[in-house]
């Protein structure tokens, strides 16, 4: 079994920056694959980046290149995800999560969830 805990949410100007914390528990988590997800009010839970476990590997939805960089740091058992340039646009409820296994952007492959961090960005 795998905890997953965010940290880093909160409210930010347009054009500002935030850098969400996900750390692990559990396992060896330097084995799975991280990933953040997204979901708006009425909306579906939307990918936003994910990394392998070498780190080596990572992968960022369209809207969100450029702007936002994930990282991790398996002593730490930790994933964070710096998010500049922050658009209104950007604001949801953002959630890590984990897997043993896929390298995925499609959420219904992650087994392990965090409880969610709330990102609002006022224009």
């Amino acid at each position: 079994q795998v905890q997953l805990v965010e940290v880093g949410g909160g409210l930010v100007q347009a054009g500002g920056s935030l850098r969400l914390s996900c750390a692990a528990s559990g396992r060896t988590a330097s084995a799975l694959v991280m990933g953040w997800f997204r979901q708006a009010p009425g909306k579906d839970r939307q990918f936003v980046s994910a990394i392998a476990w070498s780190g080596v590997r990572t992968m960022f939805e369209d809207s969100v290149k450029g702007r936002f960089t994930i990282s991790r740091d398996n002593a730490k058992n930790t994933v964070y995800l710096q998010m500049n340039r922050l658009k209104p646009e950007d604001t949801a409820v953002f959630y890590c999560a984990a897997d043993p296994a896929y390298f995925s952007r499609d959420y219904r492959q992650y087994t392990y969830w965090g409880q969610g961090t709330q990102v609002t960005v006022s224009s």
